[in-house]
């Protein structure tokens, strides 16, 4: 009930708003190509999203958005970034998606110009700047952050404590460390670059420690294997994010506990971003520009409480994550990991293989 009052409220909020802007039925966007604020009020027909989220994030993104949007019939399509970004190339100049949704993040830089809507918020300049848009077609909303998922029962039986990736090279480890595929998955690529950020990019210390990491390691066929096979007793355990790891205990497993490596973490801001030639232009540009905003972003943080959020406004009352200042973060050179995001994988798949073949 809580929930779909403060829908209703961030509703009423968004349209005074609306109302102030001057002609509701001007789409939002209109003319500018980069976002005008002016999202039109009166939307109906489909949205289909495309999106390697969390089933609690989606369910969030789908009541908030139609709980200003009711005449919007929302359609998910779950799947990992690459595969959803294989089918958008795949469909060219006839999509069936408008909005892709997470899986993109700050080290593709203008990778994927090609199948993206040239399109950013209105809300883009009440983001810290190192999350505004870099490419004029991404738009960063939340923050994913690398963490360990660790079973505490196995970790237990194997005499062992894990805070740490020296902890992760313990041969006791061997075949009980799970990742999912780099190479695919974003999650994945967004451990490897933290192991980056913390050793030296492309470093032969950080090298090094893939190398002995390759020894315990066992590639997972998705993202979210990660933390549900460690939880259930499979892995001890997955080099994963705070969403995945955290919710696990917040939906009441006694089994998990969620590390930050003592090394260091570090944290890619995830994007959204509109499929060219979308066939629902205007109720994906109104999407685009609800994930944005302050109130999309306070409705969200609120109804999940285990995602961190990009606009500087956002409002959380309620959240199961750690306070930012009591983690020891890193800095990722963003610049470095896109323009050697191909080289680093290459060598990593070089390196699995050898170990793996």
């Amino acid at each position: 009930m809580k929930k779909k009052i403060l829908a209703l409220v961030l509703a009423l909020v968004m349209a005074l708003s609306l109302a102030a802007c001057g002609d509701s039925n001007t789409p939002a966007g209109s003319g500018s190509g980069s976002g005008s604020g002016e999202e039109p009020v009166n939307i109906s027909g489909d949205l289909v999203i495309c999106s390697s989220a969390t089933d609690l994030d989606l369910e969030a993104i789908t009541e908030g958005f139609t709980a200003l949007y009711p005449d919007v019939n929302i359609e998910i399509i779950t799947c990992s970034a690459g595969e959803g970004v294989a089918r958008v190339e795949a469909e060219g100049d006839n999509p069936t998606i408008d909005v892709f949704y997470s899986g993109l993040n700050q080290a593709d830089g203008d990778k994927y110009a090609g199948i993206f809507e040239n399109y950013v918020s209105s809300h883009d300049s009440e983001l810290p700047a190192e999350y505004q848009s870099n490419n004029g077609f991404y738009n960063y909303d939340h923050l994913s952050s690398v963490v360990f998922c660790v079973n505490t029962d196995l970790e237990a039986e194997l005499g062992i404590e894990i805070n740490s990736y020296a902890d992760l090279l313990n041969p006791a480890l061997n075949g009980k460390v799970i990742i999912s595929d780099p190479t695919s998955s974003s999650a994945a690529w967004n451990n490897v670059s933290n192991i980056m950020s913390v050793y030296g990019n492309d470093s032969e210390e950080a090298w090094t420690y893939i190398e002995g990491l390759m020894k315990n390691l066992v590639i997972a066929g998705s993202s979210s294997a990660c933390f549900k096979s460690v939880q259930q007793g499979e892995y001890v355990v997955g080099l994963t994010y705070e969403d995945g790891a955290i919710t696990l205990v917040k939906d009441g497993a006694t089994n998990i506990k969620m590390v930050y490596p003592s090394e260091g973490s570090s944290a890619f801001a995830f994007a959204a971003a509109i499929v060219k030639n979308a066939p629902h232009m205007d109720a994906a540009k109104a999407m685009i520009e609800w994930l944005q905003s302050a109130e999309g972003q306070s409705y969200r943080a609120n109804y999940v409480g285990t995602v961190r959020f990009t606009n500087e406004n956002v409002v959380v009352e309620q959240s199961w994550l750690p306070e930012s200042d009591t983690i020891h973060w890193v800095t990722r050179d963003i610049d470095w990991l896109i323009a050697n995001k191909t080289a680093m994988l290459d060598k990593w798949s070089e390196l699995y293989s050898q170990y793996n073949g």
